[in-house]
């Protein structure tokens, strides 16, 4: 006997109803035929099977409608009622004529109806009908169930591409076109919000040399360590730093104003510097950054570019002024 064939569940208290059901069943073809002669024998079968995991357990309930502990109507309802068990087709089986009782049965799930005493080209095909539509179910379920597999797989994949879009390949942190993306947006926001918006441009000082004296491979591994550095030294989920191109990088601090914008600055000096990667040939002997730094009170309808080229100048005169040092730039602001 195949694994898949299907099982049905017969409940009826009549043990000669159930042996005439079996019989034709089994002489059809379905010899996984399982029997209870009560309401709570039939549940009891059901949750255990469930409970067993053992997928449903059970393919179909044929379920006589007079029952000695409860009437199979309302058993109908306790099966469709239960999340587990609910997809199983129901046929209730009747010696009684009433359209209140088969209506009553279909409103409480039941798919179909047999008439005692039994038929068997009708119990056959009654049976086969209902086992089909089963199957059926059964296989669109399968499918909804793989293409939610397959959206949520598409949907990681998408947020993969999308995170590594937005970072640097070297260093890991974000990449210039993401903070292109998150200055427009924090710009808005903290004009909305009438708050500081703050902005720090970061130059490796002496870099070139650097490659020049231990070659591009450690150049390389430079430029991760302080950009490891400066990531680890800003406290707020909100703050980003990304890599602005070759040896700079850039930080923007929303709701930051210029004197915490200039302590933030320090920090990430002081962090770069505490590195002590050797830099032998310029005035510091080790590696340390200039920052420039800028802020303003952002305004609907102005360039947010403004704050950038603030903070690039402030940058230019950290240079001049000896590196390895912090310097403030003022905002022209501009439509």
């Amino acid at each position: 006997m195949p694994d898949n064939a299907p099982t049905i569940l017969m409940v009826d208290d009549s043990r000669l109803a159930r042996a005439a059901m079996a019989d034709i069943l089994q002489g059809s073809g379905y010899h996984k035929v399982l029997e209870a002669g009560s309401a709570e024998e039939a549940l009891g079968l059901l949750n255990q099977r469930v409970a067993a995991d053992m997928g449903q357990g059970v393919d179909l309930v044929l379920l006589d409608i007079v029952l000695p502990d409860a009437d199979g109507i309302t058993a109908c309802g306790q099966i469709k009622n239960n999340p587990l068990l609910k997809a199983i087709p129901v046929i209730m089986v009747t010696a009684q004529d009433g359209q209140a009782d088969l209506q009553a049965a279909f409103q409480a799930g039941a798919m179909d109806y047999i008439n005692k005493p039994i038929k068997a080209v009708e119990l056959t095909a009654r049976v086969r009908s209902a086992l089909a539509l089963k199957l059926e179910m059964d296989r669109r379920k399968a499918r909804e169930k793989e293409l939610q597999k397959l959206t949520r797989q598409l949907a990681k994949a998408n947020q993969e591409l999308r995170m590594l879009s937005s970072q640097d390949g070297l260093t890991g942190v974000a990449n210039r076109r993401f903070y292109e993306e998150q200055l427009d947006k924090q710009w808005k926001q903290c004009a909305r919000e009438r708050a500081s918006l703050s902005q720090l441009m970061i130059d490796i000082d002496h870099f070139k040399e650097y490659n020049d004296r231990y070659g591009h491979l450690a150049g390389d591994e430079c430029l991760k360590n302080v950009a490891t550095a400066l990531e680890e030294s800003l406290k707020r989920p909100s703050d980003l730093l990304a890599r602005y191109g070759g040896e700079e990088f850039t930080a923007l601090l929303p709701l930051t104003d210029a004197a915490g914008a200039q302590v933030v600055a320090e920090t990430l000096r002081e962090a770069v510097e505490a590195l002590a990667v050797e830099n032998l040939g310029v005035p510091h002997g080790v590696v340390t950054i200039s920052v420039g730094v800028a802020c303003c009170l952002p305004h609907p309808g102005q360039n947010p570019q403004c704050l950038p080229a603030a903070a690039d100048k402030a940058l230019y005169l950290a240079k001049e002024q000896g590196r390895n040092c912090c310097r403030v730039g003022e905002v022209a602001i501009s439509a």
